[in-house]
């Protein structure tokens, strides 16, 4: 898998919000707005928790796709770029425990 799978499938996600496309489900989303995004982003949350409390790997594999997907979508219809995610989860790496203060970490190594 490329490091930059989610960066791309971002990408598709604006392309489609700039270039709507007849049939697409990403544009379907946009049209239908903000609501109709966070509840499939709700929907997709609860599917993943029962998949996984079940135990299904597989499924929960598929639940958890489609929650970043519509993630994705809603972070689109914000306006809010991949890369401040990408960026806030890379600063929480370098968290020790629960606690306030950060390490530093080398990643080449």
């Amino acid at each position: 898998m490329s490091d930059t799978v989610l960066t791309d499938l971002y990408q598709v996600v604006l392309g489609r919000k700039k270039e709507p496309q007849e049939g697409s489900y990403t544009c379907y989303l946009f049209q239908q707005g903000i609501d109709k995004i966070c509840k499939k982003v709700g929907e997709e949350s609860a599917e993943t928790i029962i998949a996984a409390k079940n135990g299904a790997a597989e499924q929960t594999v598929g639940e958890v796709s489609d929650l970043i997907y519509h993630l994705m979508v809603l972070l689109a219809a914000q306006d809010i770029p991949l890369e401040d995610v990408l960026t806030e989860l890379e600063r929480r790496s370098r968290k020790i425990g629960n606690l306030k203060q950060f390490k530093t970490v080398d990643r080449d190594t």
